[in-house]
């Protein structure tokens, strides 16, 4: 009886330290899915429409309506090692000048390079701003009195 109780709780507890290695996943960000994309019109839907149409962005472009980010990732917890992201998505909705959709993509991390997933894209050249570019113009306009507090 002895050793019929013992057998028990050796199964026990392997079984609670096998459950305790299991993996756990977490999800982080918002992207919209494609069902709710797929109402986004390029060339018709306005900035003032897409909260309505697939919610807020995670983030917008450095220049005020060059474009709006959805960033998710989900995030995989294996006992003690550290989190591991598994997969990462980026939904990129960038603006024309007079406020319309000119652009939607999809990308995605697939061993450790951004790769596009999909992508909808206007008539016409689309003309973005490359961050050194955006860095080298705001070399000249810069004043040392924004920088220096004057009293």
């Amino acid at each position: 009886m002895a050793a019929i109780r013992q057998m028990l709780i050796l199964a026990f507890v392997a079984i609670l330290g096998l459950a305790a290695c299991a993996p756990i996943y977490r999800n982080h960000g918002f992207v919209p899915p494609d069902i709710d994309l797929a109402q986004v019109e390029v060339g018709r839907t306005t900035m003032e429409d897409l909260p309505g149409l697939i919610g807020r962005p995670s983030a917008q472009g450095l220049l005020t309506g060059s474009g709006w980010y959805y960033v998710g990732s989900r995030w995989r917890h294996y006992g003690a090692t550290r989190p591991q992201e598994v997969q990462r998505q980026v939904v990129a909705v960038s603006f024309a000048p007079n406020g319309t959709v000119s652009n939607v993509e999809r990308f995605g991390l697939e061993r450790g390079r951004v790769v596009t997933l999909s992508r909808r894209v206007t008539e016409g050249s689309v003309t973005e701003i490359s961050l050194i570019g955006q860095l080298l113009g705001n070399l000249g306009n810069f004043q040392a009195g924004d920088i220096i507090d004057n009293y």
